[in-house]
């Protein structure tokens, strides 16, 4: 009995006619059973084995053995091996037969080399079959090809050669327009092959990757038989394009006909539920799920990561995750994403430092996730240190130059530096940029306006029109909030009248309202009334509460009331109006009225939102809300508070 565990031991005997024809029976019994390593390892030592004179043994004994280790050579892509092969056959004359050249063909197919592939093809001593036909044009669409892959298609035509069921599937693949489709469709009608779930299933998903969706579910609908791969394609098609709904009736329709989805399927309609917010379906969807066993699936947790968090519900979105028996990169990401999205920009950082823990290095998808949460937060400690993680190790990094060039990346950087107060660091990321657009300079002039610098802001949108960018809706709340924080009211009011003229773009509610609060700001509160009054756009409670928030500051309670009312006519519900108003009653002491609109507060069960404020240190950032007694260290921060001389007071509460 030949060892089959021992390759070295397994040729050793090749010597005789029996022993050859055990071996061929071996090699193909491996070949079936993947063991492509060894079939092929085995190879040099069989090769010194064969006999001087191929008419000592059967031909079809010999042929069939290379073609065997063609075979392993092609699905393990070992061209050096298959090359070898090769010139084994052309010396022994095996080179010419139907069989290998289309074995041939295939295995320099799969390894890559379409050159090698089509001089195989045009052999002199062989007249392409089908069979070669089909393995040249499969190799040219499985190598992107796809059009040279269709000119072999047509020539297959013109030598009068017939395809099958198996040329068509790689043919269709490989068309550009619906048109050429349609022509392959009518041929196969003509054949007979329209029918068929193979040749179909490949029209249907060629049909769909080019966008016809009334072709692609007219073939669904005439095949007889259509199994869970068919159904997925539709759902996923429809979904592709927008059409929810239809993917969603697809979906019922393959429930009615009795065919059990597959993983796929299942994290497919997840996605389209997570972009309607179909709670419910999702939930439905869940209990399929574990019914069938598949939330041990990590690709299926993820997806109900993904559709919890999208509809809000980021503890059903956390719990998943928490029972998760395995989890990858994209759990991971998910699980943060879904925190940042849901303003949880505290908890998604816990979940960072949680997934470094567990052994994880993040990716591009991780940094440019939780940027924006160290930029909420005013993390700076984290940001840079996540910014140096990226430079280390090469993310999103040319790899000419070693300097990150991938621009979303780097406009993350940056915006995370803006926030957090760090312009200088900001603006080395912005020099450093081979590439940017229009979003870069905006994070520039809006980060240099948040922090007070005015005429940095202003230089910017300068330099902005002299690098031939230009300027959009965002680039002017920017500048118009950089006047508004410097104090710069004439610059302001120039910009806004000149912004449509000179620039293009139409003023928004969102331009009205900095200038507005720029005016009130700088004590114009008359001038700021009548461009709330006066502009061509309705105004909205943020207007009337910057102008009410002016009053405060100047102790217009005249001015203020007016405001109150137009903003409690919009906006009744909301608590920001009552308190601005309490403060003004409170500044210019009429402390009935203060009274008053809290008993108001009350009436209305309107509550105040918890006033928020956090600290970075080195093991994390720390979040407090107003009336909070869960901080671990609340004792000891009080007794500190109390230490320097501070008093807690809990008498002005309002939520």
């Amino acid at each position: 009995m030949l060892n089959m565990l021992k390759p070295s031991k397994f040729f050793d005997n090749v010597v005789d006619r029996l022993a050859w024809c055990i071996t061929n029976k071996k090699i193909s019994t491996k070949i079936v059973s993947k063991k492509h390593y060894f079939v092929s390892s085995s190879f040099l030592s069989l090769s010194t084995s064969l006999p001087s004179k191929p008419s000592d043994f059967r031909l079809l004994d010999n042929v069939t053995t290379c073609i065997a280790f063609l075979q392993s050579c092609a699905e393990s892509k070992n061209l050096n091996k298959g090359k070898q092969l090769h010139s084994v056959m052309i010396t022994y004359g095996f080179s010419h037969s139907p069989s290998s050249i289309t074995s041939l063909i295939n295995m320099y197919s799969k390894c890559g080399r379409m050159e090698e592939a089509v001089l195989v093809f045009h052999d002199p001593c062989y007249e392409p079959n089908v069979f070669a036909y089909n393995a040249i044009i499969s190799g040219f669409v499985a190598n992107g090809l796809a059009s040279i892959g269709f000119q072999f298609y047509k020539q297959m035509r013109l030598e009068g050669v017939m395809p099958d069921k198996y040329t068509f599937p790689c043919v269709v693949r490989s068309c550009c327009e619906v048109m050429e489709v349609k022509k392959i469709h009518g041929c196969l009608f003509k054949m007979g092959l329209e029918l068929d779930l193979f040749v179909g299933s490949a029209l249907v998903n060629t049909y769909l990757k080019l966008g016809s969706m009334e072709d692609a579910q007219e073939v669904f609908e005439e095949l007889p038989i259509r199994d869970v791969v068919l159904w997925n394609a539709m759902i996923n098609g429809y979904a592709q394009i927008g059409c929810l709904d239809e993917a969603l009736e697809i979906f019922r329709r393959m429930h009615i006909e009795g065919v059990s989805p597959s993983r796929f399927t299942i994290t497919g309609i997840l996605s389209i539920f997570a972009l309607k917010g179909h709670l419910d379906n999702g939930r439905t969807v869940h209990g399929i799920v574990m019914k069938m066993g598949y939330d041990s699936g990590v690709a299926v947790s993820n997806a109900l990561i993904d559709m919890y968090g999208k509809c809000k519900h980021i503890g059903d979105a956390l719990m998943v995750f928490e029972t998760m028996n395995e989890k990858d990169i994209f759990s991971w990401n998910s699980i943060i994403s879904v925190h940042e999205q849901c303003g949880d920009h505290d908890g998604a950082l816990r979940l960072f430092d949680k997934m470094l823990g567990s052994g994880f290095l993040p990716d591009l998808v991780t940094v440019t996730t939780i940027l924006p949460a160290c930029s909420h937060l005013a993390a700076l400690m984290h940001g840079r240190e996540i910014h140096g993680y990226m430079i280390v190790n090469g993310l999103g990094r040319d790899g000419d130059n070693g300097v990150i060039d991938d621009l979303l990346v780097n406009n993350a950087v940056m915006d995370m530096y803006a926030k957090c107060g760090s312009m200088k660091n900001a603006q080395k990321v912005f020099n450093s940029m081979t590439n940017k657009d229009v979003a870069s300079w905006n994070i520039m002039i809006m980060g240099y306006g948040m922090h007070g610098y005015g005429m940095d802001a202003l230089d910017m949108i300068s330099h902005m029109c002299e690098a031939k960018i230009k300027p959009d809706e965002v680039t002017f709340v920017g500048v118009l909030s950089a006047c508004n924080h410097a104090g710069f009211v004439c610059q302001g009011r120039w910009f806004l009248a000149q912004m449509e003229h000179d620039f293009g773009v139409i003023p928004t509610i969102e331009h009205y309202t900095c200038v507005i609060d720029m005016l009130g700001r700088a004590g114009h509160l008359e001038d700021a009334y009548d461009l709330a009054q006066t502009m061509p756009i309705q105004a909205n409670p943020v207007v009337w509460r910057a102008l009410l928030g002016a009053c405060r500051l100047h102790g217009n309670a005249e001015l203020a009331e007016i405001a109150a009312q137009k903003v409690m006519q919009l906006d009744p519900e909301h608590c920001g109006s009552y308190v601005l108003m309490s403060n003004v009653y409170g500044v210019v002491g009429r402390y009935e009225e203060v009274l008053e609109v809290r008993n108001t507060m009350k009436e209305q069960h309107v509550r105040k939102t918890p006033g928020c404020s956090w600290i970075e240190l080195k093991d994390g950032v720390h979040v407090f809300l107003t009336g909070d007694r869960t901080h671990l260290e609340l004792n000891a921060l009080t007794s500190q508070l109390c230490d320097i001389g501070f008093i807690l007071d809990e008498v002005l509460n309002l939520y």
